[in-house]
């Protein structure tokens, strides 16, 4: 595998380079023109007719032809082109001719050519004569039944109980016409006629232009159904070459790539790092060797054609389910003993169906390792008396979980009735002090969190987004919005305050009668959950800040905006909490139990009461902002928390008018920090098949606290084989955060009396 991906050009077969083939006068190759430089092997005489010209319309050469070009005879015509008229393939797929051993262009599907000596070896016409097969396929055959294969096919429907599908024609056309193309090198590309018209650069330039296609981190799908700018081709076609390994360079530099053909070689097994190409949106491993197929084969969720004809398979991995966008699945000629119910499904209703079927009913699969847990600090440098903990967790509330968003996921996990459960036991399990949640609607908060965590000795506050308040009661039980629970042995609140953002910015004197106010932030609902907490045993203040911010890339400038909002009134209630009074004696006794009907809590002693810190200025009360942010480590919105400004003409603004914000900047007076930063971020905080970035943060105030350790990351071995979340073992596709601080202790201010010598008294002693 160290020869890299050479390897796979081997001597005599064609490899295509992400290159142009170079005309004598760099002129660009014309439609119907041969793609190498054989145009010099002629005089520029104006009467010399050119060769490779195709005929005519009425043309007595084109007669011949007609029956088997049902196209435009413009578009894939004449052998010399090497086109295949009735399939047009379109593939950004670019190949390189030169300095090739073989005599002519192409080869036509099932064409037998013979006395292939060129001039030079570059393209020669001279004795190239071509037997036509009467066995090219047309588009025009209204279905293609078993009856229709030829050579000997394998029909294994006909063993079947039931009769196939519509779909199962299409099928049974494309095994067709992949066994008469026979072991023909690179068959797809020689069938795609605009390949060689694509405008490229040198190999070594093109490959040094690769980029990730996921840059940014946006939450819509990093595929593209065209490729980008820098990437000319995003196909490959490996067919043909007898090859019989993939190697391990195909995975680690090309995962750009949406077409992979690699049929009619002798590849035994599939190598489990096909995970890593999920841009593919078709893959042909038919006419190998393949004996099984690898469960990581279910990380390529944007397949649409996986093509699997005439191997050795005996049945298909659960995990095939996965691939809920996949359209065609092709089985024809395996064997199929053990899946023998999975062909015959696949035959009677079609391949949704069946990765319908392996999805649900799949066994759960293996749970993963637990989560590490990172102490940052020893116990001499957090002292235990004033330690608290702290979760953030979007939990993906009940409306948001379905299958059209999370296709890959099994129902089962998809089931509220399931993630709830789960979700209340992770939160029983971590026994944090402070939890804060997002995307949990006013439904279940009031019927299930807020009374199943009462029962743990947690209190709630809740706040929904702006639109309940327009609804009615019973349209706002599904409104998502934030809770914040704290336990009420530990923490007495003080006061809440809520931020609305929208309300917050339409009502700004600066902002009056911007348009993008109203166009762009108003619509978005969002609201931050602010609470100011006293611990009961040390006296320490704490504020809490709950938020969800909008998910869209397309609103970044709105995301700046919420964040603007918060942290300027963060800085103001801060400097208001600084001056609350000391709570009294008798408001922080607490308040023992409901119903009466708990005798546990006779036995606790009652502590000493202790008095209030006292603090100068909100910059020294303690601060937490928890949430889901959408934002990345490169956003605006982190730029602004963590340097504690942003300029007015970020990028992410645009041009969008917002009041003094894009006149005179964002700016606040607190040092934040990322905790996770202690461990340089996890991996991710989301994770779907398209999006896998961290969007969710526990900010906390660096003069203040200090981080003393942290939920680690998933095991990474069980990461290779999960898509994305909510699965079985993960009720949300975000990752619940947990994080332990330590306060720092208060610095007093030291009375230093001034001295100015001995006095004119003591000196007249003297």
């Amino acid at each position: 595998m160290a020869d890299g991906f050479n390897r796979f050009n081997t001597g005599g077969q064609f490899y295509y380079h992400n290159q142009h083939s170079g005309h004598p006068r760099n002129l660009h190759n014309r439609n119907g023109s041969p793609i190498g430089n054989s145009r010099s092997l002629f005089q520029a005489n104006p009467d010399t007719p050119s060769p490779n010209r195709s005929p005519g319309t009425h043309s007595p050469a084109h007669n011949p032809y007609s029956m088997y070009n049902h196209g435009n005879h413009r578009q894939n015509h004449g052998l010399l082109n090497g086109g295949a008229g009735h399939q047009n393939f379109q593939m950004n797929m670019h190949k390189g001719f030169q300095g090739q051993s073989h005599g002519h262009q192409g080869h036509h599907v099932n064409n037998q050519h013979q006395d292939h000596g060129g001039i030079g070896g570059q393209g020669g016409f001279g004795n190239h004569q071509h037997s036509i097969s009467t066995s090219t396929l047309s588009n025009a055959t209204p279905h293609f039944t078993p009856a229709h294969l030829q050579n000997g096919t394998p029909d294994n429907s006909s063993a079947l109980s039931k009769p196939p599908n519509d779909q199962y024609a299409q099928h049974l056309q494309e095994y067709g016409k992949l066994k008469m193309a026979g072991d023909k090198p690179h068959f797809y590309a020689r069938t795609t006629p605009h390949v060689s018209r694509i405008p490229g650069n040198t190999p070594s330039s093109a490959s040094t232009k690769l980029t990730d296609a996921d840059e940014h981190g946006t939450r819509s799908s990093h595929r593209s159904e065209e490729p980008a700018d820098n990437q000319l081709w995003d196909a490959m076609d490996l067919g043909g070459h007898g090859l019989k390994s993939m190697g391990a360079s195909l995975f680690r530099h090309y995962p750009h790539l949406q077409k992979i053909y690699f049929n009619h070689n002798r590849l035994s097994s599939l190598p489990p790092h096909v995970s890593r190409l999920r841009n593919l949106t078709v893959l042909d491993l038919s006419f190998n060797q393949l004996t099984e197929i690898p469960p990581e084969i279910g990380m390529l969720t944007n397949l649409k054609k996986l093509l699997l004809f005439d191997n050795r398979l005996d049945e298909l991995p659960w995990e095939v389910g996965y691939l809920y966008q996949l359209e065609m699945l092709g089985l024809e000629g395996n064997p199929m003993r053990r899946g023998h119910d999975q062909m015959e499904r696949l035959v009677e209703h079609g391949t949704q169906e069946l990765v319908r079927y392996l999805r649900e009913e799949a066994p759960e699969p293996i749970p993963p390792e637990e989560r590490s847990w990172h102490q940052i600090l020893d116990e001499s440098e957090a002292p235990k008396k004033d330690t608290f903990t702290v979760i953030s967790w979007n939990t993906l509330c009940d409306r948001a979980a379905t299958q059209a968003a999370y296709g890959y996921a099994p129902t089962a996990a998809l089931s509220w009735q399931r993630r709830k459960y789960m979700i209340l036991d992770e939160l029983k399990a971590r026994e944090a002090d402070i939890l804060t949640l997002q995307e949990v609607d006013i439904e279940n908060y009031n019927e299930w969190f807020a009374p199943s965590l009462a029962s743990q000795g947690y209190k709630g506050v809740f706040q929904a987004k702006g639109r309940a308040r327009t609804m009615s009661e019973k349209e706002a039980k599904i409104v998502d919005g934030c809770a914040t629970f704290y336990k009420g042995s530990k923490y007495l609140l003080l006061h809440k305050h809520v931020i609305n953002y929208s309300h917050e910015a339409i009502n700004r004197p600066d902002m009056k009668g911007e348009h993008d106010v109203y166009n762009r932030v108003m619509p978005r609902d969002h609201i931050a959950l602010v609470l100011f907490l006293e611990n009961r045993q040390t006296g320490t203040r704490l504020i809490v800040v709950n938020t969800h911010l909008t998910w869209e890339v397309w609103f970044s400038d709105v995301k700046i905006v919420q964040v603007a909002i918060l942290m300027e009134h963060l800085a103001k209630k801060a400097d208001e909490y600084a001056r609350w009074p000391p709570t009294k004696d008798k408001d922080k006794e607490q308040f023992r139990f409901a119903n009466e009907d708990s005798v546990d809590a006779l036995d606790i002693v009652k502590a000493d009461p202790v008095p209030s810190v006292a603090y100068d200025t909100g910059k020294q009360i303690p601060l937490l902002v928890c949430g889901d942010f959408n934002s990345t480590h490169d956003s605006g919105v982190h730029e602004l928390i963590t340097q504690g400004s942003l300029s007015a003409t970020h990028p992410e603004l645009g041009s969008q008018k917002y009041g003094d914000f894009t006149r005179n900047g964002m700016a606040h007076p607190f040092n934040m920090q990322s905790s996770y930063n202690k461990i340089g971020e996890l991996p991710f905080t989301n994770w779907t098949p398209d999006f896998r970035q961290v969007i969710d943060y526990v900010w906390y105030s660096t003069n203040t606290l200090q981080v003393a350790g942290l939920l680690g990351e998933v095991d990474r071995s069980y990461m290779s084989k999960v898509p994305g979340f909510p699965n079985y073992h993960f009720p949300s596709d975000h990752l619940l955060l947990m994080a332990e601080y330590s306060v720092k202790e208060k610095k007093e201010r030291k009375q230093v009396e001034a001295d100015f010598g001995p006095s004119r008294r003591e000196s007249s002693r003297q």
